[in-house]
């Protein structure tokens, strides 16, 4: 019997398989951050397609957490209708959807002044950022409970913390972005204060039922930053503090390497942060969802089997193929159509997300 397609829980959330569509920034939201119908569009087209769990693209939670053009905003009771509209489009096809809230810290928009944990200025950056002052962190742990508050009133049926990439969350869990010696940041303990804080902000928000879900960044790509093993140890953290799952990622990236690796053609290369996962069951018995590259159901179903995961996390199959969910189940195919060219970013203001590969 195929593990794929039976069902699994989160939290009080029942997921009727174990895809779920992974966040990725869509890209089609006005100016003020509400959604186009276009983004109505691709949400409606993924519940339709059979995917179990959707994980909306970060909205951010505040103007100056502002990653990049079209990103979706959550930070204004101005937003819900917009919002609204995305989950009821997914419900009418009889899909499950969860939104992912972000600030994205030093990685903002040059023109919000970037601000992170402490002063840094990495490759990858082409500003630097200044050291957040003790208001604004916790002003933005609000943020991320008000945004948490405006996900449940607007109707979706989980809220998933972004802590992974190098974001916000991220760069405080590191010890490459995070060099304070207050009480939010210095040894590994104080380093998860930050996201101690948010977790507790959010879940005074949303109640004791509403599935809190976070992406962890478990390991940090530049040496000296955060371990796969630190990791793990967050992992068992989290579990004590009450989230409801974590999805495996990555943290800190560098430049040409990142939480999304290119060619993914063979089996061999597929679910890249599988060890990562491995390390992360050792610490604690969450629901896991292990995102990276997963293109065939023999690897899904040798993740699941093994117990490394509990959810496949996908994202590029189903944006080639909204529909890669059904054709799976119904034995259509093993194997998705995805190239893993990483050729789906907009390239025109408003176009969004979409396959650009040849078919």
């Amino acid at each position: 019997m195929t593990l794929l397609f039976t069902q699994n829980k989160i939290g009080t959330l029942t997921i009727p398989n174990r895809l779920i569509r992974s966040a990725t920034a869509e890209r089609m939201a006005k100016d003020d951050g509400s959604p186009l119908p276009t983004m109505v569009d691709l949400y409606r087209n993924l519940a339709a397609g059979g995917v179990g769990l959707i994980i909306t693209g970060h909205f951010y939670v505040h103007p100056n957490g502002k990653a990049h053009p079209e990103m979706t905003g959550v930070y204004s009771d101005n937003l819900i209708p917009g919002l609204t509209l995305l989950s009821d489009a997914v419900h009418k096809e009889g899909g499950l959807i969860a939104a992912q809230i972000n600030h994205g810290g030093m990685n903002s928009s040059a023109w919000h002044d970037p601000i992170a944990p402490s002063e840094v200025q990495l490759p990858s950056m082409e500003h630097p950022a200044r050291e957040m002052t003790i208001n604004e962190i916790e002003e933005t742990i609000g943020n991320f409970g008000q945004a948490a508050r405006r996900v449940k009133e607007a109707g979706f049926d989980g809220v998933q913390i972004h802590a992974a990439h190098g974001y916000l969350i991220s760069e405080f869990l590191s010890p490459i972005t995070n060099k304070r010696t207050d009480y939010w940041g210095g040894d590994f303990d104080r380093r998860l204060n930050f996201l101690r804080e948010v977790y507790v902000s959010v879940r005074q928000n949303v109640g004791p039922d509403f599935p809190v879900l976070v992406k962890l960044g478990m390991e940090d790509y530049p040496e000296n930053g955060l371990s796969a093993a630190e990791g793990a140890a967050i992992a068992a953290i989290l579990e004590a503090m009450g989230m409801d799952a974590i999805e495996i990622s990555s943290g800190i990236g560098k430049p040409g390497v990142g939480s999304i690796h290119k060619g993914v053609r063979t089996e061999a290369e597929e679910a890249y942060f599988r060890p990562l996962a491995t390390l992360a069951r050792q610490a604690t018995r969450l629901p896991l969802s292990l995102v990276g590259g997963m293109r065939s159901r023999v690897v899904m179903e040798s993740i699941l089997s093994a117990g490394d995961a509990d959810f496949i996390s996908i994202c590029r199959p189903l944006i080639r193929e909204p529909n890669f969910p059904n054709m799976l189940k119904a034995g259509m195919i093993e194997r998705s159509a995805c190239l893993s060219a990483n050729n789906c970013w907009a390239i025109n203001a408003g176009d969004g997300i979409a396959c650009k590969c040849p078919r």
